[in-house]
């Protein structure tokens, strides 16, 4: 069975990016438009892995995964951050918020998945 994995980020570009580099590696993938779409569609059922943008409207990816990590349904679900942040100490905040991991805009498809299998162990 494949993973199923919900991407959050702002752009129309990039969830389209990353949803065709995922669902090329066999993964099962659900958007959502901002944090707030994210944390609704967690709600809603689990997910294998959330990969986030951190700046976006409505809420950012940061409060989304401390909203996330209050949700029973969500307990031990990897979360990667990518975003064009790369100041250490947002990671820092990210990584105290319960994000796993942090890939930087702009990436290369390829790099996504193998964070993704990297993490998921398949």
């Amino acid at each position: 069975m494949s993973a199923s994995i919900l991407t959050v980020d702002d752009s129309m570009s990039v969830r389209m990016t990353t949803r065709i580099a995922l669902t090329g590696a066999g993964y099962k993938v659900t958007e959502a438009v901002d944090g707030l779409d994210g944390l609704n569609k967690a709600k809603a059922a689990r997910f294998d892995m959330i990969v986030t943008d951190l700046n976006m409207p409505n809420m950012d990816g940061l409060r989304m995964i401390e909203e996330l990590r209050r949700l029973p349904n969500q307990t031990g679900v990897p979360i990667l951050f990518l975003t064009t942040e790369s100041d250490p100490g947002m990671k820092n905040r990210a990584k105290a918020a319960g994000a796993t991991g942090w890939l930087t805009k702009p990436f290369e498809p390829d790099q996504l998945v193998k964070l993704v299998k990297k993490v998921l162990g398949r």
